[in-house]
């Protein structure tokens, strides 16, 4: 597996969100992304796992492969499901202290938040912050 920067996929993922003209198509690409996304283990569906914040459920689980952080997640809520997938696919297979460092303009660019209810912005902010807890857990058990 190609080991690219967070940047670098942040990117890519900016450059497809560019192809499509309207808010609808976009939408519908994100639940897609939702489709693919790789699914938490039915054990780590816990109450820990749960992000707080969210309006829908959303169960984050990460764990450490060698130095990297691997996430997995699941949502009960399509949209939400595609809105995790598309930040586990930033920030998973990567290092604690990258995505820690990483910004996430790369939302604001895919226009992202200013698109979701004020629930659903929330709820992305504290997938975010969960993901970068987590990031820090493991930098500091290291």
């Amino acid at each position: 597996m190609s080991s690219r920067t967070i940047k670098e996929i942040q990117d890519e993922i900016v450059d497809e969100f560019s192809m499509f003209d309207d808010w609808m198509q976009r939408y519908e690409y994100i639940i897609d992304l939702g489709k693919g996304l790789p699914l938490i283990d039915e054990q780590y569906k816990t109450e820990d796992n749960i992000i707080k914040g969210c309006q829908s459920k959303v169960w984050v689980h990460a764990e450490q492969e060698n130095d990297k952080i691997v996430f997995t997640a699941d949502s009960d809520a399509i949209l939400t499901k595609g809105i995790i997938a598309i930040l586990i696919r930033a920030f998973s297979n990567q290092k604690a202290a990258d995505i820690l460092d990483a910004n996430t303009d790369f939302i604001d660019e895919i226009g992202l938040k200013e698109h979701l209810s004020p629930t659903r912005a929330n709820g992305l902010v504290s997938m975010i912050k969960q993901i970068k807890m987590y990031a820090l857990a493991f930098s500091n058990k290291n």
